[in-house]
């Protein structure tokens, strides 16, 4: 099982999917806000998201896990 990881520090503003969902490559998985700025967090390929690991209103680090994919 592979994983999505924060790119950057900063808080959960949206969580875009839901266990179960297939995600094509390029399709906004989760949004993150820092510095009033929102950065979207995007599939890198055609993914299967088996659990989300953040919800929306968490901090998370660069490197936090934030989706298990397949």
């Amino acid at each position: 099982m592979n994983q999505l990881i924060a790119s950057m520090a900063g808080n959960v503003y949206k969580v875009l999917v839901k266990e179960g969902d297939i995600v094509s490559e390029g399709v906004d998985v989760v949004i993150l806000e820092s510095m009033k700025m929102e950065i979207p967090i995007s599939a890198e390929s055609e993914i299967t998201v088996k659990a989300v690991m953040v919800a929306e209103g968490d901090f998370v680090n660069e490197g936090d896990v934030i989706l298990e994919v397949e």
